[in-house]
């Protein structure tokens, strides 16, 4: 793969961006929060200071006012009460005095004027308001009145003038503090807008700068992704941009090149699937013509050599019969080998038949009862038991969907076979059982004859096997292999079980019931839940505990109750030993 060491990244070019953009605004931002903060303390001051100064400027002149007017009214009537308002206007200028300094403090023109109109009205209280008010008191309002004059008059003047100066000064001091707050205001608008242009300038230089460095390279590198994906996969991807949209622009050319390479591999295994395919089908062809003649035989052989092979037998037993004993032995030998010839053909073209329309011939599935199926086949196989002396015997058996009398046959061809395969002087036993593994019912033969050898456990399965000559046990061989093709034509498996010591034991499986695989699930967690409880529980509460399905050492389960065995089928109902 390349590498690709020079030019900047897609992330450390807009790493950059952002980040001279971002010390942009935080000087910005800096800048402005301090003049916020001078444009605030301007604002206080003119709210909170040079306003409340002209108010108790105001003020200030309103207690001089009062004191001059109360001094010329004592002067006239020579009353105590008159001079009330002298003392409560002299107390507010305190007041007022106190104030205007704490306000002023952050202005020395302001305090320069307040001492001269402090120092004014402290003159004209000696030289005037005292004189007259202890003139009038000693020598009655005509002296008191005399010391008011002209010149009196020009004092408390003098008084107004220093406080208009004093106002003059406030007015002064407010104006260049709402002129401070103007420019602040301006500067910030100023910043603002300068904060503004840097983000629009950052923005527009991020678009174009994204346009050429992401979006074109991108729309680039998708059209020849679209043109490959198209099916021209002989075209080679090359990136452009930053490094990254390079590096993944090779990355999607080398799977274009290994989809190119499995595409090529995936056309060759086509055209080989194709020509086997063909093969197939010519199989297939011949299978179909092959399958048609085996039907044509089928017929023939259950119509046209039926026929002949009754004629011939029938013909022979006439002749055995007719000619018993009058010919010489070796015609009668000869005439009984004839009888049998003829009779095992039968026999041996009917079994064909059986085996070749084991799911051709088909009655559809329905639910089957193989208790009932047990006791058909008990009433079947009743003259070979009675013969043999045979024992017959079937615990409780489930409900499975299939075709009941290919299951009939089933079940019938493999006790028959346990009743023909039993050992000299020892009366045949036969024991039909399943239990539940998983989600198949797993269904066993069990018999007490002579058993199989391990080696010949699956030659048994094969048409036409035998492992004993026709004189010792009769039959066609082909009974163990009708019951292989049925119990695969309904889902299941069958095989020798080579691990019993005494006898043959056949085991066969069949799809269980979705409800049967439910009940079985519920039963062992129950159980499972149960295991879990008062482990010192006996008596009546261990009874009503126990498990109605008995799960077997292979994970398979079956159901069980307290009276065992009486629940399973013997023929007729009961367990039945015929001899």
């Amino acid at each position: 793969m390349k590498t690709y060491a020079q030019g900047w990244t897609l992330r450390r070019r807009v790493v950059a961006l952002l980040s001279v953009v971002l010390v942009l605004l935080l000087g910005l931002a800096a800048a402005e929060a301090t003049l916020a903060a001078k444009n605030r303390q301007n604002i206080d001051a003119v709210l909170l200071k040079t306003g409340p100064l002209r108010v108790q400027a105001q003020e200030l002149m309103s207690a001089l006012l009062d004191q001059e007017t109360a001094v010329r009214g004592y002067a006239v009537n020579a009353d105590r009460k008159d001079l009330e308002p002298y003392q409560a206007g002299l107390d507010r200028e305190r007041d007022t005095f106190a104030k205007m300094r704490q306000l002023a403090v952050d202005y020395p023109d302001v305090l320069s004027a307040l001492d001269a109109v402090e120092q004014r009205a402290a003159q004209w209280r000696s030289a005037v308001a005292e004189p007259v008010i202890s003139t009038t008191e000693r020598s009655g309002p005509s002296a008191g009145q005399a010391l008011i004059t002209d010149q009196t008059r020009q004092q408390f003047d003098g008084i107004r003038s220093a406080v208009v100066g004093l106002q003059g000064e406030i007015l002064e001091v407010r104006q260049e503090t709402a002129d401070k707050v103007n420019a602040t205001s301006n500067v910030l608008v100023v910043l603002l807008i300068i904060a503004a242009l840097v983000v629009a300038v950052a923005g527009a230089v991020l678009l174009l700068s994204l346009d050429r460095i992401l979006i074109r390279p991108l729309a680039g590198l998708v059209d020849q992704v679209r043109e490959v994906a198209s099916g021209d996969y002989r075209h080679r991807i090359e990136g452009s941009g930053p490094p990254e949209f390079r590096l993944l622009a090779d990355d999607i050319d080398v799977m274009r090149q290994k989809i190119a390479r499995e595409l090529d591999e995936v056309r060759e295994a086509r055209e080989r699937i194709e020509w086997v395919n063909s093969q197939l089908q010519k199989q297939a062809e011949e299978l179909t013509r092959s399958n048609r003649d085996l039907e044509q035989f089928a017929y023939v052989a259950s119509h046209d050599l039926q026929e002949p092979l009754r004629k011939v037998a029938s013909f022979c037993q006439l002749l055995q019969r007719r000619y018993s004993g009058q010919l010489d032995e070796r015609a009668d030998q000869y005439i009984a080998f004839a009888v049998d010839g003829a009779q095992r053909m039968q026999r041996l073209i009917n079994d064909l038949l059986a085996f070749s329309r084991i799911g051709r011939l088909t009655t559809g599935f329905t639910e089957v009862d193989l208790n009932k199926v047990m006791g058909d086949v008990a009433g079947q196989t009743e003259a070979a038991r009675q013969y043999a002396d045979a024992d017959l015997t079937w615990d409780r058996l489930p409900v499975i969907r299939g075709e009941e009398p290919l299951l009939t046959n089933l079940l019938a061809n493999l006790v028959s076979n346990s009743i023909k395969f039993r050992r000299p002087d020892v009366p045949p036993k036969v024991q039909v059982s399943a239990r539940l593994v998983d989600d198949e019912w797993e269904i066993s033969c069990r018999d007490n004859g002579i058993g199989i050898e391990p080696e010949f456990a699956d030659k048994i399965f094969v048409i036409f096997q035998r492992l004993h000559s026709k004189d010792a046990y009769p039959g066609t061989g082909i009974g163990l292999a009708i019951v292989k093709k049925i119990v695969e034509y309904h889902g299941g498996r069958v095989w020798v079980d080579t691990g019993t010591a005494e006898g043959t034991t056949i085991r066969f499986t069949l799809p269980a019931l979705p409800e049967d695989v439910e009940a079985a699930r519920a039963a062992e967690q129950s159980a499972d839940e149960e295991s879990t409880g008062d482990p010192e529980a006996t008596g009546d509460d261990a009874e009503d505990a126990a498990v109605s399905v008995a799960r077997q050492s292979d994970g398979g389960a079956r159901e069980e109750t307290p009276e065992g065995a009486a629940r399973g089928g013997t023929t007729g109902g009961m367990k039945e030993t015929v001899g």
